[in-house]
């Protein structure tokens, strides 16, 4: 195992690599940049949100500018050409790309990630900040949909056929259908929006006075603000679950080893949490890691910015819109590093679970 273990480590360099080569070569195409945006905050502009909430003005309306000035920076017509070099070396465009590259790669090895362009805080201590909303979503999302989702599966593996498994995977087939979005901006109406109910905050962690509270009271006003955002988060992910965790269920208990047990007098909770459980719950149980980690770092903008919560999802979404590449590569890299750690550890959660695996006799 350690050998294993010691080459899918080695596989993670060259992954990174590729990785953070590709994203890099592609951002060198795309249009616009820090100096772009820098520009477009001087005449007005630059808000990440503008076009999303209409604050930017209409489409189609040309900006008053004037002759003159660099040809590479379409709003730096005007503008004396020493300021668009002194913007260009601030940024660090004033190096070759594979230079700015190598650079880079050098102080992430290092852990260094740098500063924001726009926020004039490190990358890590802006992650840091961010931190609790995706841990909220992340984390609770995923136990509530595997606490539910297990014991739901099994019971309508056992009860396969029975009304109580139809009526239940209607319901199921309804809540896999409705964007995760549109049941957010249901619950935010019935019972955050005050038109029906008003038992729920529209927005925000906790409350502005949270600080002033007890320790019993925090918890409860915690829990009352993430009530909604994490139900809305975890209506698909409950039904894809609970229809994996029925179909596995289902396979196994057709099984030989299942008629064997069964013929010997164990009884049927012997038979399926003795035997069956360990089986099914193989492919259920070590995804775990994977799915928390792509609900907790990938995060939900469109939850985020209905409940008015500030996450990585909307770090990562204003970070792409204005360019800050630190953000973008800094997390970028973060979280492909922490997503390769997670996949061997879903290997290893297989030998886990059943050691009958063995990786060792694997040749890659």
């Amino acid at each position: 195992m350690a050998a294993y273990i010691f080459r899918r480590l080695l596989l993670m360099i060259p992954t990174l690599l590729g990785i953070m080569v590709i994203n890099f070569t592609l951002v060198q195409f795309v249009p616009g940049g820090p100096v772009e945006q820098v520009l477009a905050q001087l005449e007005g502009g630059g808000d990440a949100f503008a076009n999303i909430s209409g604050s930017g003005g209409d489409l189609g309306v040309e900006t008053n500018v004037v002759s003159g000035g660099s040809e590479r920076y379409v709003g730096a017509r005007g503008l004396p050409e020493e300021f668009i070099k002194e913007l260009e070396a601030q940024f660090g465009f004033d190096k070759p790309p594979l230079e700015r590259f190598l650079n880079m790669m050098w102080n992430y090895m290092r852990f260094d990630f740098g500063e924001s362009y726009f926020r004039s805080i490190s990358v890590f201590d802006l992650v840091l900040e961010k931190m609790p909303v995706s841990i909220t979503l992340g984390l609770w999302s995923t136990l509530i949909a595997y606490l539910v989702s297990i014991p739901l599966g099994i019971r309508k593996a056992v009860r396969d056929g029975s009304d109580f498994d139809t009526w239940t995977s209607g319901i199921i087939i309804v809540a896999y259908a409705i964007p995760g979005f549109l049941f957010a901006i249901l619950l935010l109406v019935l019972f955050a929006g005050g038109s029906y109910f008003q038992w729920f905050p529209a927005r925000g962690l906790t409350s502005a006075e949270w600080d002033t509270f007890g320790p019993i009271r925090k918890v409860l006003d915690y829990f009352h603000h993430i009530a909604l955002p994490v139900l809305a988060s975890t209506i698909a992910a409950f039904a894809t679950l609970t229809l994996l965790t029925k179909n596995s269920f289902l396979d196994e208990i057709k099984k030989q080893y299942v008629t064997t047990a069964k013929a010997k007098g164990l009884s049927e909770n012997a038979v399926l949490y003795g035997h069956v459980f360990r089986n099914a719950m193989l492919i259920i149980i070590s995804g775990f890691p994977a799915l928390f980690v792509s609900v907790f770092f990938g995060g939900s903008l469109i939850i985020e910015t209905i409940f008015s919560l500030d996450g990585l999802g909307r770090l990562g979404f204003e970070a792409a819109l204005n360019r800050d590449y630190p953000v973008i590569f800094g997390t970028l890299f973060v979280f492909t590093l922490i997503g390769l750690v997670v996949g061997l550890l879903s290997d290893l959660m297989y030998v886990w679970i059943d050691p009958r695996i063995d990786f060792e006799s694997r040749e890659t």
